[in-house]
């Protein structure tokens, strides 16, 4: 592994102080920062749209040790990119400020409904949009948007806040910001419409209508392998000479952003710095849920469950490593439409050479977070479509009983799998009671859906969670690999 060094980091090419906000952005985590953030930061290095400067800001308590972070520092964000061939530092400048974080976001509120403010973009997770996952609907139901619908002067969520600056807007005679999400799941923009317009609904039908016929919410595709930082990365921040920077990103060389041109108050000139825009944001969407975060799931929980601690050794597991080959060439790309100006196979080989990046040091318990709001996005909308075209899909199949296995909270080697699911108490039950009945697992219908009642389904797990149980994981991946 060559761990060459540059001898310094970068730093903003530009002067700060010329910078004006045009852009809020809710949900500061290391995605966003090694992400949109970056995009900016070399759009303001070319003297290019300097007003669409970045004002951070949080909706959760725990948003506000982050602020505290980064306001010691001058909003700076340093982000180092593991390049095998010798890692790169710099200091990220794009955001300005960080707004306080408080209960009922009137800081927040406020700042939204300035007139310069023109694009509100978020990262509040993909389990952030108070979807049903067995509809895919937003769900008027949650306790949290139901507050909301309640209190809209005092709103809670991101939502609420983004309403309440909306209803100021129009109060005023202040055009629409564009909404922008920046999350990790299909449709994201309209998904995004769907919560904010559905949570209006509740409180104030008219401003619901203005908002559906006056706000834009672009989609869009992100992509960037972005761990957690922990004391690792922050020893790599001050090996660069960089401080006791406790908040440091890191990041894969890789990354790529893919947009609809829609944005009535104007944006900045993204296509300068890579951003791809295009009618065709669905396409490139597919491709890559499918078949990279598909892929992370496939070779999440064998490692999980075979006690493998990063996702760069679990590349180096030659049967985890045909198994993820098989499903992605068999399984999910013959149900991924046509990309423009994207060959999947192609794509499909540099998925495979990101996950084996071993500076990247990704760990397999983050790839088999949140299972309950990830499956019902990445893998099961696979396994539907390919029982659709009269295929059951046993590598796909294979993964979710792995998944199930993994609930179970034990892996193979004895050791206790800790909570790692916002719902890993209901899941971990119901995965026990899997065990001597599969068919439990399945009838999750918050999660599978109408895939309960599929018999092809339904007896391809039963039969492969029992084999699972019986001769483990290894053996499991090499009956598929051999069938």
């Amino acid at each position: 592994m060559n761990n060459v060094q540059t001898p310094a980091p970068r730093l903003p090419a530009y002067d700060r102080s010329r910078l004006t906000p045009g852009i809020v952005h809710i949900g500061l985590g290391n995605f966003h920062r090694a992400h949109m953030a970056v995009y900016l930061d070399d759009l303001f290095a070319m003297g290019l749209s300097q007003d669409w400067a970045i004002i951070g800001a949080g909706v959760r308590a725990p948003d506000s040790r982050m602020r505290d972070a980064l306001k010691a520092q001058d909003c700076l964000s340093t982000v180092i990119e593991l390049d095998p061939k010798g890692k790169r530092a710099r200091r990220v400048g794009s955001m300005i400020d960080f707004l306080p974080v408080e209960p009922d976001n009137a800081s927040l509120i406020a700042t939204m409904a300035r007139p310069e403010i023109r694009i509100v973009s978020l990262t509040v997770t993909e389990g952030g949009y108070f979807v049903n996952p067995a509809t895919g609907q937003f769900d008027p139901t949650d306790p949290e948007i139901v507050a909301d619908g309640q209190n809209p002067d005092k709103p809670a969520t991101a939502f609420g806040a983004i309403i309440a600056a909306l209803k100021a807007r129009r109060a005023a005679g202040v055009a629409a910001f564009t909404v922008m999400s920046c999350d990790n799941l299909p449709g994201n923009g309209d998904v995004t419409r769907a919560a904010v317009v559905g949570l209006a609904r509740l409180s104030d039908p008219a401003l619901a209508d203005w908002i559906a016929g006056n706000v834009a919410f672009p989609n869009g595709m992100v992509d960037r392998i972005t761990p957690a930082t922990g004391p690792r990365e922050r020893a790599m921040a001050a090996a660069f000479g960089l401080g006791d920077d406790p908040v440091p990103v890191t990041c894969e060389p890789f990354r790529q952003w893919v947009l609809e041109d829609n944005f009535p108050m104007g944006r900045p000139a993204l296509e300068k710095v890579g951003v791809t825009f295009t009618t065709h944001v669905h396409a490139f969407e597919t491709m890559k849920i499918r078949i990279l975060n598909g892929g992370h799931a496939i070779i999440a929980y064998p490692g999980g469950l075979k006690g493998i601690e990063f996702v760069h050794e679990a590349m180096q597991d030659k049967t985890i490593v045909a198994f993820l080959d098989k499903v992605e060439t068999s399984e999910i790309l013959p149900i991924v439409p046509p990309v423009p100006g994207q060959d999947l196979m192609a794509y499909k080989a540099l998925i495979i050479e990101r996950f084996s990046n071993p500076e990247v040091a990704d760990t397999e318990r983050r790839l088999c977070l949140d299972g309950s709001n990830r499956q019902p996005k990445f893998i099961i909308p696979s396994i539907r479509d390919n029982l659709a075209r009269g295929v059951v899909p046993g590598g796909l199949i294979l993964e979710s009983a792995l998944w199930c296995r993994y609930c179970y909270g034990i892996d193979e080697n004895g050791v206790e799998i800790a909570p790692n699911d916002p719902n890993w108490d209901m899941l971990r039950s119901v995965a026990r009671t899997a065990r001597a009945n599969p068919a439990a697992w399945i009838g999750m219908r918050q999660i599978y859906g109408e895939l309960a009642d599929d018999a092809a389904f339904v007896a391809g797990f039963a039969d492969t969670l029992n084999h699972l149980w019986e001769q483990g994981t290894e053996a499991a991946m090499r009956r598929y690999l051999e069938s």
